[in-house]
């Protein structure tokens, strides 16, 4: 959408510079060949203007997307779950300038409310925000808040896009709640399949925390998928969010056990200590994780060289030279000052998954003015558009992305590694 009505400003501008140009006057009362065809031109340039003003009309006008929609978002912006509320409140709030840049007919109002990855503050950051108006949520951010809300904003009819909560409880049984990222039982699998594929390690450990929705929904499905592709998973380890401090006896099994690979479906935060702790011992492993881990190069004194040559999936690298990641990345560092991680990446697709959503409705039905619209009506008109097998949005995350009516997304992951510092795409 956005390359559309840019592409249909330019036009409008050459249009009018040639009608300007094919306007000079002359004091020559006669016409020769040169001029009927300037005169030609100028007319068929008036009649391009003509149909291109229309055109904008159109689409940002009467018949097409109007008013201003209240868009809210949880997660978490302190707390030590802070850098993954951060970096997609960021990412989002980029989409939004964005959006109320290509049209003045449709403009979106933000609102991100902290949740500090809680789900009891998460439900009253909920209830704020609909105390302020809002008409869809950018959120959760994580699983465990995520499931919570939803929980309410399925009983209101609201609807979400989470940009990051993967876990299958978060949409299951909730038509009006939709994800951004992958869920955790594709998260499993494809991970497995790739360390098979690429022939990364005979043997693996895994190392999970089994108090998490989101750890251990990925550790089955990655543990199914392993056993089908013959892939040895020699050790199994745990811990919960009150013991993630201490992973001697973990990394000491899977040595033990001769692991050539250790799978992390983990947060950043326990992924650092594990890496620390490895390196304590000496012991010199491939690891890989998926995309809890992404954000692991920002953490505050965390020594990056330790995760030199660690890989995860994602479904964003900012090396990518498309122009759309350029452009993204190049505001996203001026603007905070850092690469933007997969999660910023996430919350910036998130508006523009909304917006492209609504600009498809407005055209297949002859408009839609979103000023005083419900949040109940709206969340009607959103599911029908994301369930709808002809729609899909081209993101920073993924092209041709296209939704399943349990909330699920489709798109391909990528693979990264940590090298010097920086994700590389592999």
């Amino acid at each position: 959408m956005k390359r559309k009505i840019v592409a249909m400003l330019v036009t409008t501008a050459m249009v009018f510079s040639l009608t300007a140009c094919g306007g000079s006057s002359s004091e020559s009362t006669g016409t020769t060949a040169t001029e009927e065809t300037t005169q030609e031109e100028t007319a068929e340039a008036e009649t391009e203007a003509a149909d291109t003003e229309a055109g904008e009309e159109t689409a940002s006008g009467e018949g097409g997307l109007t008013g201003t929609l209240k868009l809210g978002f949880i997660g978490p912006l302190t707390g030590a779950a802070a850098l993954y509320g951060t970096s997609a409140s960021n990412g989002a709030s980029i989409a939004v300038e964005e959006i109320n840049a290509i049209s003045p007919d449709f403009q979106v109002e933000f609102d991100a409310q902290d949740d500090e990855h809680d789900a009891e503050k998460s439900v009253n950051a909920y209830n704020n925000l609909k105390d302020w108006g809002a008409q869809a949520i950018v959120g959760c951010v994580t699983t465990t808040p995520c499931v919570a809300v939803a929980s309410e904003a399925n009983a209101d009819r609201m609807f979400m896009l989470t940009p990051s909560a993967s876990a299958t409880s978060v949409t299951e049984g909730k038509d009006n709640v939709f994800q951004l990222c992958f869920s955790d039982p594709n998260q499993g699998s494809a991970s497995a399949q790739y360390i098979s594929d690429n022939g990364l390690a005979e043997k693996v450990a895994v190392i999970y925390n089994n108090s998490d929705a989101y750890s251990t929904g990925i550790y089955q499905t990655f543990q199914t998928a392993a056993d089908e592709l013959g892939l040895e998973v020699v050790s199994v380890t745990t811990f919960t969010d009150d013991t993630a401090n201490d992973f001697s006896v973990q990394l000491t099994e899977a040595q033990k056990a001769g692991a050539e690979l250790i799978f992390l479906p983990i947060y950043y935060t326990p992924a650092s200590l594990i890496m620390q702790q490895a390196a304590s011992m000496s012991y010199d492993v491939k690891m890989f994780g998926v995309d809890g881990m992404d954000g692991i190069l920002s953490l505050e004194g965390f020594d990056t060289s330790l995760a030199e040559g660690v890989m995860l999936l994602t479904p964003f690298s900012a090396d990518a030279t498309d122009d759309a990641t350029v452009s993204f990345v190049t505001k996203y560092q001026d603007a905070y000052g850092e690469v933007p991680s997969q999660f910023a990446a996430d919350g910036y697709d998130c508006p523009y998954a909304i917006y492209t959503a609504l600009s498809y409705y407005a055209e297949k039905n002859g408009g839609l003015n979103v000023d005083g619209l419900s949040y109940a009506d709206l969340c009607e008109i959103l599911i029908s558009v994301f369930s709808d097998s002809a729609f899909s949005v081209d993101g920073i995350t993924g092209e041709g992305m296209t939704w399943t009516a349990e909330g699920e997304v489709n798109k391909a992951p990528r693979a990264v590694v940590i090298k010097d510092g920086a994700y590389v795409g592999l």
